[in-house]
């Protein structure tokens, strides 16, 4: 296991809470790309009954090691850092900006499913192409059909966070990207920047209950078919380019009890549709911003290379 200064991995942490916060680049991508993925899951797997033990027999530097806290502790204090410190700016770009923001996630995406490709695949065998293809065409299936509306509620939040946390550590699936297809994004956002404390402690023990849960069966599900199992996520990920497609038609929605109208289904649609429809499409703009997402991924997976080369070098 390689030797992490707090402050690396505390960095390591910023950049997996801003990945989280976009419905594009999950935490686990960039856990993965930036050296730290079998450390963190490993970590995770820890939190176990015997922790449990520990603690409740005052054990507590035998606790601390057991759950490799010295890991943990600064990778949950960047997580936390970034999540607190941009939700506001990202609430207020999806309020303002929406077609620049859709299409920057489109190139996140795009960039860090290639990037999956080339780096964890290495060579596409018969088998790995199937299971791609069925990741992509079950998230077409999912993103063209009817949406889910979850209720804006406390157990609402409590399931989202369950079940949105399972995708933030996988890498290739975006935990924002599941919240979106929860209809509980906005909501989770929202609850961010007026820090609701109840909904977001309540979005807290959904996402524990949840990592509990799902860490083992990943960590087996990775160690017996990982080939397998990274071709099916970065499928996930390459089809959910039809859900952050930035020009959208609503073709379903629900009435909240506010008497706020939410969308729970829309319909890819071409720049100039998007014109007839919705007013300027902003075309040439969202390819920019498409180009600025590719180019930090790319950015983000050089930076992560060389740090993890001169880790190496520090440790031989």
């Amino acid at each position: 296991m390689s030797r992490l200064s707090a402050p690396g991995v505390f960095l390591r942490g910023l950049a997996m809470g801003m990945a989280d916060l976009v419905p594009g680049v999950s935490g686990g991508t960039v856990a993965l790309i930036s050296g730290i993925y079998p450390r963190l899951l490993a970590a995770i797997a820890a939190c176990d009954g015997e922790s449990l033990l520990l603690l409740r027999r005052g054990q507590w530097r035998r606790f601390w090691l057991h759950i490799d806290g010295a890991f943990l502790l600064p990778l949950l204090l960047g997580i936390g850092t970034a999540i607190l410190g941009l939700a506001g700016v990202l609430k207020i770009l999806l309020d303002n900006h929406a077609l620049l923001v859709w299409s920057f996630f489109c190139g996140l995406v795009l960039a860090s499913s290639l990037f999956l490709l080339r780096d964890e695949l290495g060579e596409l065998t018969l088998k790995n192409l199937g299971f791609l293809v069925a990741g992509i065409a079950l998230m077409l299936v999912v993103g063209l059909g009817p949406g889910m509306a979850f209720p804006h509620t406390l157990w609402g939040f409590f399931l989202a966070g369950m079940i949105g946390i399972c995708a933030m550590i996988l890498p290739g699936i975006s935990g924002s990207f599941i919240l979106v297809l929860l209809g509980m994004y906005s909501a989770v956002i929202t609850a961010v920047v007026a820090r609701d404390f109840a909904a977001l402690l309540v979005f807290g023990l959904g996402c524990f209950t949840g990592l509990l849960a799902f860490s083992r069966l990943l960590v087996w599900v990775l160690d017996r078919a990982r080939q397998a199992t990274l071709s099916l996520l970065i499928g996930f990920l390459l089809g959910s380019l039809v859900i952050l497609w930035p020009w959208q038609q609503a073709t379903k929605t629900v009435a909240e009890p506010s008497g706020a109208i939410r969308i729970l289904q829309t319909l890819p649609v071409s720049p100039a549709q998007y014109e007839l429809l919705s007013g300027d499409s902003q075309w040439l703009a969202c390819l920019l911003s498409t180009a600025l997402g590719a180019a930090l991924v790319g950015c983000l997976q050089i930076i992560a290379k060389r740090t993890r080369g001169a880790e190496r070098g520090g440790n031989a």
